[in-house]
């Protein structure tokens, strides 16, 4: 059977006499391993998404040296069959085509392992891949390296950057003119203290942004440090650096209504704040609808309208409304075909809230009422973050594999797919039917990354 067949059937067609010559498999129960810690993934070349008509390259490490690996998909042995051998770091890396026309998905992979003999499998994801659409008017400027987030008001944008892992040394607070796209005021966060290893501490970097705007404050997230900060939104100086380990691991921060509201990742309960006098407030505990499974939060989304606040779990695939009168979880709708949920957005128009899910290259539209799914629209690899705009009456998706920003309707029809830069990792809207995105990049000499581009629809 033919990898293609292999990839796009499900019919397992080898006879297990060939099965067995195409493994050199030894003889039942024999060759036990004491144990295994083996590590496999897939990843397309130079980090690329994998996509129909692409190559896959998975690698495996922590496999005893000279251990061999045979890779099955659909019961076919990929490669004809051929084992790759673990090298003396246990460590190995082979090639796999995919097939034109495969459909996206995730496709379990067994790898059949002898010397001594094991089994595991992984899921190797093929992503879709969208032509170019739509027609836009688009303005970028580089800005530092590491961009995450943007946030907007009339009078300015903020963006944050943040470069590295642990000890994080480099890290900007930018204050943007959101015509011009001129920095107006940047700021390097303060010295963080030294971590519980004793090592040095790097710097209180920033990740995720809102403004108070009612309080003229600008808060980030510390995510390396567990808190968050606060600086004017005027000149960026430091109002309040919150303790270390105030939140855990904080992802965003939106403000409305006098209160600022920032998602603990993973943890079932979102930290809630009195804007004016930056002391914490109770926090809204969240429940997840399936058994024995705990809420874990991701990104926050805020209504005025309905004054409901939306948090997606990125543990268990389930989107939570929460009403801020009362500060009480109203429903959790569970998100049937969405893996690692991540980015929510709520269009009040219509009452459907658009959901985006790195694990499985798709977004979903529910009707916030009765949490039945509207559509699923495959949108690219990795889609981070979702905004709808009422102005334009579209639903904005930074895709960040695919480095692209998707637009669509609310009853899910792509009008538009724009190559943006490597990485997409943010959006916001900008209150007149445009939108600016944020895009990281995949190294210091990236010529398209780290900038940030105002996206308005022609016509």
């Amino acid at each position: 059977m033919s990898l293609s067949m292999a990839f796009r059937s499900g019919v397992c067609g080898l006879a297990l006499g060939a099965l067995l010559a195409s493994t050199a498999l030894a003889d039942p129960f024999t060759d036990l391993a004491r144990g295994f810690a083996g590590e496999l993934a897939a990843s397309g070349e130079n980090r690329a998404p994998i996509v129909p008509g692409s190559t896959a390259i998975v690698s495996g490490e922590g496999f005893a040296p000279g251990q061999q690996v045979v890779l099955r998909q659909n019961g076919v042995a990929l490669n004809d069959g051929a084992a790759v051998t673990a090298d003396a770091e246990g460590k190995f890396s082979t090639t796999v085509a995919i097939p034109e026309g495969t459909e996206p998905g995730l496709y379990p992979v067994v790898a059949e392992i002898s010397g001594p003999a094991y089994a595991s499998t992984f899921e190797l994801k093929v992503s879709p891949d969208l032509p170019e659409s739509g027609s836009f008017d688009v303005t970028q400027r580089k800005l530092p390296r590491g961009l995450y987030q943007v946030a907007v008001t009339p009078e300015a944008l903020y963006v944050t950057a943040a470069v590295g892992r642990p000890p994080v040394k480099e890290s900007t607070l930018l204050k943007l003119d959101p015509q011009t796209l001129d920095t107006l005021a940047e700021i390097t966060p303060a010295a963080a203290p030294a971590r519980a290893d004793g090592s040095e501490g790097g710097v209180f970097a920033v990740y995720g942004v809102g403004v108070d705007q009612q309080n003229g404050r600008v808060w980030v997230t510390n995510t390396r440090q567990d808190t968050v900060a606060v600086y004017s939104a005027e000149d960026l100086s430091l109002v309040k650096q919150f303790d270390v380990d105030a939140v855990p691991h904080p992802r965003d921060a939106v403000a409305m209504g006098g209160r600022v509201y920032v998602s603990a990742t993973f943890e079932s309960v979102v930290h809630v704040f009195d804007g004016a006098t930056m002391e914490e407030l109770a926090p809204i505990t969240l429940t997840s609808g399936k058994r024995r499974e705990d809420f874990a939060s991701a990104t926050l989304h805020v209504d005025e309208a309905s004054n409901q606040l939306f948090v997606v779990s990125l543990g268990t695939d389930e989107v939570a409304v929460v009403d801020l009168d009362s500060g009480e979880q109203t429903a959790v709708y569970p998100l049937p075909g969405s893996k690692s949920t991540i980015g929510v957005g709520f269009d009040p128009d219509t009452g459907r809230i658009f959901t985006a899910a790195q694990g499985s290259d798709n977004v979903t539209i529910l009707d916030a009422e009765s949490g039945e799914v509207v559509a699923d629209v495959a949108v690219g690899a990795n889609p981070l973050n979702v905004v709808y705009d009422t102005q334009s009456d579209l639903a904005w998706v930074s895709v960040r594999g695919s480095g692209t920003l998707v637009a669509l309707t609310a009853e899910g029809e792509i009008v538009g797919n724009l190559p943006i830069g490597p990485l997409a990792n943010h959006a916001a809207l900008d209150g007149a039917g445009g939108v600016y995105v944020v895009n990281k990049s995949r190294g210091a000499e990236d010529p398209s990354g780290d900038q940030i581009s105002h996206v308005v629809p022609k016509g």
